[in-house]
């Protein structure tokens, strides 16, 4: 197979968790490229820089590194989610904090969210629980700080939860499929205020 201009030289011998790290960042460049169906391990591996068997020393097939992958993006988005809820004790604040993690999760380089909210194999069971596991993990760690503030049922503050993360997710997408037209931090307050006219309507306890 001729090398694509990206490919990276072989012969370079590295730590096993880092050899593991390069093998992800050139499957995931193959993956948002081509989508599952089309990429290749012989393209992965020449990317990589090195030897189909090496590949298959750290991933045992297509599938097993693609869920690698999604599970790293997922425990991003959500750890992203936990952090922008802990950052302040304002929620108005919290509202964008949270809103604003799926705005930087899209536009963070790589284009992962393409894997985690795109993925054309998500009727594969095991890829769309790692999907929903993304949005279940937000939506919960939101959802508790609904209940926490307000006098909110837990079934009330869940569903709460999940409609703030979906719109999030959506508002995002679109914000990065519009290329950007308006400027992040713009369109985070603007989906922000949006969020907090509604939500501060429930009011608070203690």
């Amino acid at each position: 197979m001729t090398a694509t201009p990206d490919a990276k030289p072989r012969g370079t011998r590295l730590p096993r968790m880092a050899r593991r790290r390069q093998l992800l960042s050139a499957a995931q460049e193959v993956f948002v490229e081509n989508g599952y169906h089309a990429a290749a391990m012989d393209e992965i591996a020449e990317r990589a820089g090195v030897s189909k068997p090496v590949l298959y020393q750290h991933f045992p097939g297509k599938l097993e590194l693609y869920l690698a992958l999604l599970d790293l993006h997922v425990d991003d988005m959500v750890t992203r989610c936990h952090e922008a809820l802990a950052s302040t004790s304002d929620n108005k604040q919290r509202v964008q904090a949270a809103i604003g993690a799926f705005f930087d999760f899209v536009s963070s380089q790589g284009e992962a969210f393409r894997l985690v909210f795109e993925s054309d194999l998500r009727n594969v069971a095991p890829v769309r629980q790692r999907m929903e596991r993304s949005l279940r993990e937000s939506a919960d760690a939101i959802s508790q700080v609904i209940q926490e503030d307000t006098g909110c049922s837990s079934d009330e503050a869940h569903l709460l939860g999940v409609g703030l993360v979906g719109m999030a997710e959506v508002s995002a997408r679109y914000w990065l499929s519009s290329h950007g037209s308006i400027p992040k931090e713009a369109a985070t307050q603007l989906m922000a205020r949006l969020a907090w006219r509604g939500i501060s309507g429930f009011p608070r306890t203690g």
